[in-house]
């Protein structure tokens, strides 16, 4: 397993991990996934994907992704909350692990280069996570994120509600050369 920075080449197994959700919420449904109301079709997966590109080559977004056997298994990426003066220096964390590599340590070392290539670009990262998704809680905390808010009824699946915890860290600034 190695975790670089995305690239071009990944978008097919981005499309892939994003379609895969789908599947796991529709076999189990209380999976804390956000997810698009309908599955987006490849040209929509291709403009969020170039979107993604551009904002990383415009320094506001970090993405890296995680390889299996030469297969993407999990991305992370970091995008600017904003550009006003007052939050452009926040990140707003996602993570996504495909369900079969989950539980061996490919969110701990996505979390961990995205979080070695925030310095120098943000501040503040900051994540929204499902309040009963202890493992990925686990996770964060074990990284340094600590929780500073919930947003009760946040996440809605169907008839279901549940709480979002809100989670921020500090980056710490590069070191001088």
């Amino acid at each position: 397993m190695g975790v670089r920075d995305l690239a071009w080449r990944d978008f097919p197994g981005w499309v892939a991990l994003y379609y895969s959700r789908y599947e796991e919420v529709r076999t189990n449904p209380d999976l804390g996934l956000y997810l698009r109301p309908l599955r987006p079709s490849v040209a929509e997966e291709s403009a969020l994907f170039g979107a993604v590109m551009k904002g990383i080559a415009e320094g506001d977004i970090v993405a890296v992704v995680a390889e299996e056997e030469g297969a993407l298994a999990g991305v992370c990426t970091v995008q600017r909350k904003g550009h006003h003066l007052e939050d452009c220096h926040v990140g707003i964390l996602a993570v996504a692990v495909r369900a079969g590599s989950r539980g061996r340590g490919l969110g701990d070392a996505l979390l961990t280069g995205a979080l070695e290539r925030c310095r120098g670009v943000f501040e503040i990262v900051e994540l929204t996570v499902v309040a009963l998704n202890e493992g990925a809680i686990r996770l964060y905390r074990k990284h340094g994120f600590e929780i500073s808010g919930r947003h009760p009824r946040g996440f809605k699946r169907g008839d279901r509600y549940l709480d979002d915890l809100l989670m921020w860290r500090a980056i710490e600034p590069a070191a001088a050369p």
